[in-house]
């Protein structure tokens, strides 16, 4: 029997994909367009096989789409500035360009050994000045539509990369990448003002239909719309100025304990200035991150200032004021009231401090005089009690009833407040987008002339000194004032990575534009993107950033769309057993082997702990390589198994005898459509109007695959149609040539396979197609048909039930009479025998689906 030559046979139709431009997307009016696209990589260095999965499922999603008549745009770029090729250059004594753009060149040619098909021709890299001097204008046009501004802020400060990281980049109280303590540090940063999109953000989320209910819960959740009351507590010691809260809870204002302020509130600055105990517990607080996660985990501390303010309902009541770790500055006003009984944080903190805890919210049934709190916070709902003229109300009620009081005694007002905070763009880092402003003693903030973008960064850098090394270069932050021509510094920050990840898949319409980020009419006739592929980690930071940025470059004339992304589809991981030897060292699966039913170390035969599965990760060298299983098995095998087993949103677990399993799956559709058991006719032959049995049968296969594979593919349900493949594949291998039609169905149906496998596996698709007799494209085919007629079984089987339980079961013809199908069911043996011919009190008949028989 002939194995299947991959080597050949994948090169062969790459290159042959590659000389007619196969993939090569223009605008036409003649078809509905279609943009696939996947989150682009970082080019970090070699890809393996778990990195593959998502850039094979946009792939299967772009050859289904075309062959549907789409017009398909699926690019490919490099999302290519970032600390890592900094740390590179530190690390390897390379120009950070110099270890991108070659991690660029093997990352590429790793991809299209996959023969995925992409339209090579619009290939980017953001670190390309090309790329970033549009951003630059982007930026420039944002600041002068007030949408981008420089301020003194709270930032979360990463000690080990040295600069800024976003409160989305802070896990846990630490940086994302090397997972250092993130502490607070006050800078000057540039920030674009996201808050003004809360609403529309917010909003737009319900029009995001094909979006994965979890991502659009996670970013509503992060924007975090909170309806309440700003009011003012009153200062005691005869301070006119009172102290802001925001709350969501103004119904619980008589059970108040205690106010708190941040530690980098104002006033908490103002008092710690004369009290040196003071600025100590502020400091301590700012050596953990500015993010919401890090201070909800970090231990609830207070310091007690010394100041009392006015209760707002209870007239001559006061209130202590502390200075606590858990308040956050950029969240309402940097100030809350604490009330101890209705919130688990305030309870904590005035058990801590021996504050006192009043019940205002009692349960319904409850007796309001001897219900109290223990160690667990009432949050749910109740009457309110022991709270003036809110007694009696539900909480609702009761939260309207307080706010109106707030605005009639001038003490407050209702509002609204966002959770989400402004984005801050500045990086303390080389590689990067410079930001192109220049400081001027004169003139202030200058912005760089157009004329003068690109701002390149300089060549000739130097990471000797810890820190920003544009900051440290002798001479390139040296400059002119566009102004006034007086001496100027350049601003040394450069811009989040985000930025760049924010507007490039609008870049790809038009990559060549020269003058503008993007052509319009190019952007307006492929954007949005029909479908995108990514992880769901980036649902608050990517995923998030851009929604924002497509709506602040409409807002500046740029773009007609407001939502980048019209579908969504979060991948799951790929996940590999982890090894680890006697002294805890990870091992990589080609250093194991099973042996005797243990694991041991190949070189060495030494036991090997077998550990669970685990996502594929370089740091633990559960990593399976690219080219290794390409190379042994072929990209079309690869494909299959990413595409079997799981649904795209699971993870996948990758075994040897997965892709085993695949590559002989591959061999035997090979041989069953290369070595026939008997001859088939030529292609185009009609089928026969008198068929047997058998080929009947294997014709409605055809169709029903075709037909499920279809509605499968369009829901993304890939795993399903890897199944189909195999069951029709199954069905065909019977077909032995001794009934009339045999020969011409299994054309058809092996035609119909080639069709239906070939967005998952295009190289043997095509070179099956071409040895079936046929000189064109498959990958330029139309998407196989079906009848509607022979998708619909003749017959059906209906179940046969007596007083509610299943006696039989019998085959009658589809849409068969109610009284035919009664007088077959009582006919039944089984049926007969429980009834004991005894009449029947009922029957009941729901044609093609079951009879109820009540005895």
């Amino acid at each position: 029997m002939a194995r299947y030559n991959f080597r050949e046979t994948e090169a062969k139709w790459q290159a042959i994909w590659q000389e007619r431009r196969s993939f090569v997307a223009v605008q036409r009016s003649d078809r509905p367009k279609y943009y696939v696209l996947e989150m682009f990589p970082y080019p970090s260095g070699r890809l393996h096989i778990g990195h593959v999965r998502n850039y094979t499922l946009g792939d299967v999603v772009a050859r289904f789409k075309r062959a549907q008549g789409f017009n398909v745009l699926h690019p490919m770029g490099w999302d290519a500035f970032g600390l890592p090729a900094e740390n590179a250059a530190i690390a390897h004594k390379v120009h950070p360009a110099v270890w991108t753009y070659d991690n660029i060149r093997v990352m590429g040619e790793q991809l299209r050994i996959m023969g995925l098909a992409y339209d090579w021709t619009r290939e980017v890299a953001t670190c390309a000045p090309e790329y970033y001097r549009h951003e630059q204008k982007m930026f420039l046009d944002f600041l002068k539509a007030g949408l981008a501004y420089r301020k003194e802020s709270l930032v979360n400060w990463d000690p080990v990369e040295n600069t800024v990281l976003a409160n989305e980049q802070v896990i846990d109280g630490r940086g994302w990448r090397p997972g250092a303590p993130v502490e607070k540090r006050q800078l000057c940063q540039w920030f674009l003002r996201i808050t003004d999109f809360a609403e529309e953000l917010l909003d737009g989320l319900k029009t995001l239909e094909r979006w994965p209910d979890k991502v659009r819960v996670m970013q509503e959740n992060w924007i975090g719309r909170s309806s309440g009351a700003r009011l003012s507590f009153r200062r005691t010691d005869g301070v006119a100025e009172g102290i802001e809260v925001f709350t969501t809870r103004p119904d619980t204002l008589y059970g108040a304990a205690f106010v708190a302020i941040s530690p980098n509130h104002p006033l908490a600055a103002s008092l710690a200035a004369g009290n040196p105990a003071l600025a100590g517990f502020i400091a301590e607080c700012n050596r953990i991150g500015t993010s919401e996660a890090a201070i909800e985990t970090a231990e609830k501390n207070g310091f007690e200032t010394g100041l009392t303010v006015r209760h707002p309902f209870v007239e001559g009541a006061v209130l202590p004021v502390y200075v606590a770790n858990f308040v956050l500055m950029d969240y309402g006003t940097g100030a809350i009231f604490g009330c101890p009984a209705h919130d688990q944080r305030d309870l904590d903190f005035a058990r801590k401090y021996g504050l006192p805890v009043k019940a205002v919210v009692i349960p319904d049934g409850a007796d309001a005089d001897a219900f109290s709190v223990g160690t667990e916070a009432y949050t749910g709902p109740g009457t309110l009690r022991h709270s003036g003229f809110l007694d009696g109300l539900d909480v609702e009620s009761a939260k309207q009833s307080a706010g109106e009081r707030l605005e009639q005694t001038g003490q407050g007002r209702r509002t609204t407040v966002y959770r989400l905070r402004d984005w801050g763009v500045s990086r303390q880092r080389y590689w990067g987008c410079p930001i192109p402003v220049i400081h001027c003693a004169e003139c202030g903030i200058v912005p760089v002339p157009d004329s003068q973008l690109p701002v390149r960064l300089p060549e000739d850098v130097s990471f000797d000194k810890p820190g920003n090394p544009l900051e440290h270069h002798p001479n390139w932050k040296h400059t002119a004032c566009p102004t006034c021509g007086k001496p100027a510094v350049r601003e040394t920050d450069t811009f989040d990575t985000f930025f760049e990840s924010s507007w490039y898949f609008a870049r790809f319409t038009s990559p060549g534009e020269a003058t503008r980020g993007f052509d319009s009419a190019a952007a307006d006739y492929w954007l949005p993107v029909d479908q995108y592929i990514g992880g769901i980690e980036h649902a608050v930071l990517h995923l998030l950033y851009s929604r924002f940025f497509t709506r602040a470059l409409k807002r500046c004339g740029y773009l007609a769309v407001e939502e980048p992304f019209a579908g969504l589809m979060t991948q799951g991981m790929v996940t590999h057993q982890t090894y680890k030897d006697a002294e805890g060292g990870w091992l990589y699966p080609e250093e194991v082997e099973e042996k005797d039913g243990r694991a041991v170390n190949i070189d060495t035969g030494a036991p090997v702990a077998v550990g669970r599965l685990e996502k594929m990760s370089k740091s633990k060298k559960n990593v399976v390589g690219l080219e290794k299983v390409v190379d042994a098995y072929g990209a079309d095998t690869a494909r299959l198994l990413l595409m079997s087993d799981s649904p795209p949103e699971r993870d996948l677990e990758w075994t040897e005898s997965g892709i085993d399993g695949a590559w002989r799956f591959l061999n035997r559709l090979w041989r069953l459509a290369t070595e026939s058991p008997f001859a088939l006719p030529p292609a185009g032959t009609p089928i026969p109007a008198v068929r047997s049995a058998k080929a009947e049968a294997a014709l409605r296969a055809v169709h029903k695959a075709v037909a499920a594979v279809t509605e499968d593919l369009q829901k993304f349900h890939f795993n399903k149609v890897v199944a189909r493949i195999r069951e029709l594949t199954n069905t065909l291998a019977e077909l032995d040539g001794s009934g009339a039609g045999e020969a011409e169905i299994l054309r058809v149906g092996l035609e119909a396979l080639c069709s239906l496998i070939g967005p998952i596996a295009p190289h043997i698709a095509e070179e099956l197609w071409h040895s079936l007799g046929h000189d064109g494209l498959l990958a330029d085919r139309p998407w196989p048909g079906f009848d509607p007629a022979l998708i619909t079984d003749d017959s059906v089987t209906v179940a046969i039930q007596i007083n509610g339980k299943l006696r039989a079961t019998i085959t009658v013809a589809r849409d068969l009479a109610a009284s035919e199908i009664e007088r077959i069911a009582l006919a039944e043996p089984a049926v007969v025998r429980v009834l004991q011919d005894k009449p029947p009190r009922k029957v009941i008949v729901v044609p093609n689906r079951i009879v109820n028989i009540v005895a």
